[in-house]
């Protein structure tokens, strides 16, 4: 949790933009995106994915997933073979 919270406060800063502008930019309450940035919650998946498109980053940069496991083959076969093919 303490990483997400950092990486909140980081990629605010990088975009110069209060968390009352960043809560806004994603259609959260400013309390509860300031839980999320200090640590004492952390979002469900559907509100994580909102604050990584708000903040024009991913949820894995958030998570601090790192970007090997995407280049890994075998998790990339397996991503690739998960996603739907369009028609």
């Amino acid at each position: 949790m303490e990483l997400l919270a950092r990486r909140l406060q980081e990629r605010s800063k990088q975009l110069g933009i209060s968390n009352a502008e960043a809560s806004r930019r994603m259609g959260l309450d400013e309390r509860r995106y300031a839980h999320c940035t200090s640590g004492r919650r952390e979002p469900d998946l559907a509100t994580l994915v909102r604050i990584a498109e708000a903040l024009g980053t991913t949820p894995n940069w958030l998570l601090g997933v790192p970007a090997k496991l995407s280049d890994d083959t075998k998790v990339s076969s397996l991503l690739a073979s998960r996603t739907p093919q369009a028609a």
